[in-house]
């Protein structure tokens, strides 16, 4: 039998996602460097040598622009931006492990991080565009990992003494705090750091790696 190749973008569709990529990219080392309100949508034309009106045919408006560089920062890891299923490598090694392994592959992207340290900060005001995209991000990410570390004690990873919520909250702490400090300086150890807690909040979680 023989096995149909998967179809491939050809002409205008495979010139238009090319496009799209690079002023995915073009926006993302703008937003990263001058903020949302700092960084224009002229800005990634003249970078891109671009009219205007290419950048809006792609992406419509500034915040769908912004809004999807937010989504790809993060929901992917390294240069290459592979997809990455956090959740799926939870479940699989656990919270620990999965984050140890996330800290990682972030060290190898550090304009993506400084694009959601900025904008995290600008968007502390409730007018911000990007205010309830973060309320949202922070909320769902509490919840997950708390249903993670709530997984990872019916496994017998964690003791079921502890607090998943308790845990979440802090580890999204130390994480964010964590890796503005590397941002800042580069000579911070965010695997070492990152262990650290892990040490501290719930060592048991660490057996497999140890």
């Amino acid at each position: 039998m023989t096995t149909a190749k998967p179809a491939r973008a050809r002409g205008p569709y495979a010139k238009s996602a090319q496009r799209w990529q690079e002023i995915l990219e073009a926006a993302t080392t703008v937003f990263a460097t001058h903020g949302y309100r700092g960084g224009s949508l002229r800005d990634i034309s003249r970078q891109l040598n671009l009219s205007l009106t290419s950048i809006v045919h792609h992406f419509g408006t500034k915040y769908e622009l912004l809004e999807a560089v937010l989504e790809r920062a993060d929901k992917t890891v390294g240069t290459g931006f592979a997809a990455f299923d956090f959740e799926a490598d939870c479940a699989e090694r656990g919270v620990a492990l999965a984050t140890l392994e996330r800290v990682r592959s972030n060290l190898e992207r550090p304009e993506l991080l400084r694009l959601l340290a900025i904008l995290a900060a600008e968007s502390s005001a409730p007018e911000h565009p990007a205010h309830d995209w973060f309320v949202n991000r922070y909320r769902t990410k509490k919840a997950a990992l708390a249903e993670a570390f709530a997984f990872d004690q019916a496994e017998g990873r964690i003791d079921g003494a502890r607090d998943p919520e308790q845990l979440s909250a802090s580890l999204i702490g130390t994480w964010d705090g964590l890796q503005l400090q590397w941002l800042i300086d580069p000579s911070t150890d965010m695997v070492r750091g990152m262990r650290a807690f892990f040490e501290w909040a719930a060592p048991e979680a660490l057996q497999p790696e140890s």
